[in-house]
């Protein structure tokens, strides 16, 4: 090559050289915006948060995202009523994501509400058919797609699990939010199934810490009580309260929720909710890459962990069955 085209090449390829930083420099930041029903300084909900950033952060680093330089995280906290949570995403909507993320009923209900054309991955519901929040499991047909956290037969498997642990229990209180479409679900199958566990069912609301106190108090009062507390942000984010009652009154429990155990509940039986974080991490990664929600079958929960606190149980005077022991997917002790 002569020296006077190697030096125009050599310009050619300099002049470029800007253009293509700008051009990086320019990329505009992918955004994803989560709302998550948990108080802000709730560790379990901390905890839930931390698994989907650390799961995000690494799936997308190999695949060229960064956290922070071109892709960012909005997480909004915070329970309330159904004007809240409609607050909320349309706050969030106002940061333009390409992606939300909305777990629990209230917020991805809030969420299809508030955008069409977003796309919405959820973490919530027990029938997603039946909520209305898609078409179909297989081909969920609009901007919102998901993994379901709960079945109404659940109801039926914690009663039984229940029994087990205290045979002589004769009736049941159920804490319920009563806008949960599958805590409706779950009362009706529960309902069915009592006369052949021989006991009795009794629901109170859960979504304020005064009818949740009433309720277990008066409860307490008749003797021969036991707790069913089905999963949902509003009776999760009352949980150290419900505890603390079912302590003091020495009333067995079995909860939806990992959380409770952990916090000193005496028993759990739930979906692995952290595995739906680490799956919808997936499910937004490809989103970002131009998959539609559309076209992403909605999951239904197939593993469910069991958590005993034997701890609890000592302080009760409980003594766990050798057949949970063994079930169990963790022991605190």
């Amino acid at each position: 090559m002569k020296r006077r085209e190697f030096i125009a090449l050599l310009g050619g390829a300099a002049a470029a050289w800007p253009v293509a930083a700008h051009a990086q420099q320019t990329r505009p930041v992918r955004r994803i915006g989560v709302l998550m029903l948990y108080p802000e300084k709730d560790p379990q909900g901390e905890l839930r948060a931390g698994v989907f950033q650390r799961k995000f952060q690494r799936k997308l680093e190999k695949a060229g995202w960064r956290i922070g330089g071109n892709l960012q995280i909005d997480f909004h906290w915070g329970t309330g009523d159904a004007e809240w949570v409609r607050s909320a995403a349309e706050q969030m909507l106002q940061q333009a994501p390409d992606v939300m993320l909305a777990n629990g009923d209230a917020a991805v209900k809030a969420a299809q509400q508030s955008t069409r054309t977003v796309p919405v991955i959820f973490i919530a519901s027990g029938d997603p058919v039946g909520d209305g929040l898609v078409a179909s499991l297989a081909h969920p047909g609009g901007n919102v797609t998901g993994f379901a956290v709960m079945e109404p037969t659940l109801g039926t498997k914690l009663l039984g699990m229940l029994k087990q642990v205290a045979p002589q229990v004769a009736r049941v209180g159920v804490l319920v939010n009563p806008d949960n479409a599958t805590h409706q679900r779950i009362l009706a199958l529960l309902a069915a199934a009592a006369p052949g566990f021989a006991v009795e069912m009794v629901k109170a609301p859960a979504r304020e810490a005064g009818p949740i106190g009433a309720a277990i108090t008066q409860w307490s009062q008749s003797g021969n009580y036991g707790l069913i507390v089905p999963s949902d942000p509003t009776t999760n984010a009352q949980r150290k309260l419900i505890i603390e009652l079912a302590a003091r009154y020495r009333m067995p429990a079995i909860y939806a929720l990992r959380a409770a155990t952990a916090d000193g509940g005496l028993m759990s039986y739930g979906v692995d909710i952290p595995e739906w974080f680490r799956q919808s991490a997936i499910y937004a990664d490809r989103v970002l890459r131009g998959e539609k929600p559309a076209d992403l079958p909605v999951q239904l929960p197939t593993k469910f962990e069991l958590v005993i606190n034997l701890g609890t149980a000592k302080t009760l005077g409980v003594i766990m069955p050798q057949t949970l022991l063994v079930a169990a997917d963790e022991v605190i002790e």
